[in-house]
């Protein structure tokens, strides 16, 4: 007897399938600045093997795996895999063989993981830490409020011993879900905008404590030796230098644009591949921008899924303070792919656990 395959699940076996090839093959294809860190991370020529911070813990990571000894392609021939498993046990939605924006969205979302996770890559590890929060939220069995604080405590111990700025996401988070409580117009812009003036108050505290701004030790820091390079071409350099209140505010806002709706992206005609990734998150901003509001209106209903999507814009928002590039701005976001899938689909999943 035949077996039966769903056509939404056979669409996302040719996906993967396709996209295989484009993890093999990127290595032979990609320029070599796509291969920077991939190179920083196995071959650690500077010896920062260690326990803390993005770097140290990938080159361990890399290390103890073995994989940083094989060839990029079978490294990429390894991750994808593991990946998309992950993407399957989130789950495929019933009508993923649609050609709808929300479905190409996602079908781009998969070919940037095959390009991006196609070699050793920080990445590979917030991947699946971030598909933890995912999975919590579809768990059942596990109180929402109990849901609510392992998934922030889980992003505030990835921030402690990782990336730093996901200790930030939990508190804008939180100051996002009380704007939702208020009364306001518009509440959907201006949870949002609330969001950005506390990421805001949070940089300036931190420059009167340690006399520098976020951007200036973080954006700043990483362009300022590439100013002028070939690599240069996709930097997000704010129109005012962030080393006094009001430049960084203006920094942080120009960032938050830049990185979420870049309309001035549109200068990148000639860069098919930035031209691509502007287009593709205009879209992806809309729509989430759209669930968001449903959300906050049925706040008890969608309670779960509103507190994803306040999970997501905070990490948009923290992406505006610490992006250097365009490039690194799509790296990061495919490192929360899972949440981005979860939110594009909450309908689909939401009734699968009704």
């Amino acid at each position: 007897m035949p077996i039966l395959i769903k056509r939404s699940t056979a669409t996302f076996i040719v996906l993967f399938v396709l996209n295989l090839l484009v993890t093999v093959s990127a290595f032979y294809i990609l320029p070599k600045r796509f291969f920077y860190d991939a190179v920083i991370i196995a071959f650690d020529k500077g010896n920062e093997i260690g326990f803390f911070g993005s770097y140290p813990l990938t080159i361990l990571f890399y290390k103890i795996t073995g994989l940083r000894y094989l060839p990029f392609p079978v490294v990429g021939l390894i991750q994808f895999p593991i990946l998309m498993y992950l993407l399957y046990k989130i789950g495929i939605p019933e009508d993923f063989e649609k050609l709808n924006i929300k479905n190409i969205i996602v079908y781009l979302g998969i070919f940037m993981i095959a390009v991006y996770l196609s070699m050793p890559s920080k990445e590979f590890i917030t991947f699946p830490y971030v598909s933890l929060v995912v999975f919590l939220f579809l768990n059942q069995r596990i109180a929402f409020r109990k849901v609510l604080y392992i998934s922030l405590s889980l992003l505030i111990i990835f921030g402690i011993f990782y990336r730093p700025y996901f200790v930030l996401i939990p508190i804008i988070a939180i100051g996002m879900y009380v704007a939702s409580l208020m009364n306001f117009k518009n509440k959907t812009l201006t949870v949002i905008f609330y969001g950005l003036v506390l990421a805001i108050l949070l940089s300036l505290c931190y420059g009167v404590v340690s006399g520098h701004y976020f951007s200036e030790v973080s954006r700043e820091l990483v362009n300022s030796p590439r100013l002028g390079s070939a690599d240069a071409n996709s930097m997000i350099v704010s129109p005012v230098k962030p080393d006094t209140w009001y430049g960084e505010t203006i920094g942080i806002l120009y960032g938050f644009f830049s990185v979420n709706v870049p309309v001035n992206g549109i200068k990148y005609i000639f860069s098919p591949q930035i031209l691509v990734f502007v287009i593709w998150q205009l879209f992806l901003f809309y729509i989430l921008l759209v669930r968001f509001s449903r959300c906050i209106q049925a706040r008890e209903k969608y309670k779960k899924e509103l507190w994803v999507l306040l999970i997501l814009f905070a990490f948009f928002i923290v992406q505006g303070v610490f992006e250097p590039d365009l490039g690194s701005a799509v790296r990061h976001k495919i490192g929360v792919f899972p949440l981005i899938y979860y939110a594009l689909y909450y309908g689909h999943f939401r009734k699968k656990l009704q």
